[in-house]
């Protein structure tokens, strides 16, 4: 199984992002991923065989509940070569979240995360060469850039399956922050 530990959004600030991604997805030829697929990534996994045993493990972190906001915009790596559009995430915790799930799945046989933790929300990801001058005006041109807060009370562990409508992401188990 292909899998991944994330916090799930909430019904409010999916619906406020769901609104920003059709004012925007006019403005450029770009894969938009569906609100039902939004999330915010603790720990990517990967392949794996010993879903109890990583599912133990994840039992065992004991990071605190946070509020969450999802204001602003970015780009991966950057606005000039993008391959990704992303919606920006801030919440004291979330740093420890992420360490504390990449420990776990250490522990499982994961390789530990080398680059530094950027929580984010992907709205898309951009193919090389699709022209995104018109969607960066867009954005430019915004003046509300706050999608919403809430309490993150809980992550979860999440089964990525590739299916013919793209990828769709299930959840496993939750597993309770506080």
């Amino acid at each position: 199984m292909r899998l991944f530990t994330a916090i799930a959004v909430p019904e409010e600030v999916r619906a406020r992002l769901t609104e920003l991604v059709a004012r925007l997805r006019p403005a450029a030829p770009v894969a938009w991923s569906p609100a039902g697929n939004w999330h915010i990534t603790t720990k990517f996994v990967g392949e794996c065989a010993d879903v109890a045993g990583l599912e133990e493990e994840l039992a065992g972190v004991r990071a605190p509940a946070m509020e969450v906001a999802v204001r602003g915009l970015g780009w991966f790596p950057n606005p000039h070569q993008p391959r990704s559009l992303f919606a920006r995430v801030s919440g004291e915790g979330l740093a420890e979240l992420h360490a504390q799930t990449d420990a776990a799945c250490a522990r499982r046989g994961t390789a530990r995360e080398r680059n530094p933790y950027t929580p984010h929300l992907t709205l898309a990801r951009v193919r090389a060469g699709t022209p995104v001058g018109e969607l960066r005006r867009v954005i430019g041109q915004m003046t509300e850039m706050d999608w919403g807060r809430f309490r993150a009370g809980s992550f979860w562990l999440y089964e990525s399956r590739a299916e013919a409508r793209g990828s769709v992401y299930y959840k496993i188990k939750e597993f309770p922050l506080g």
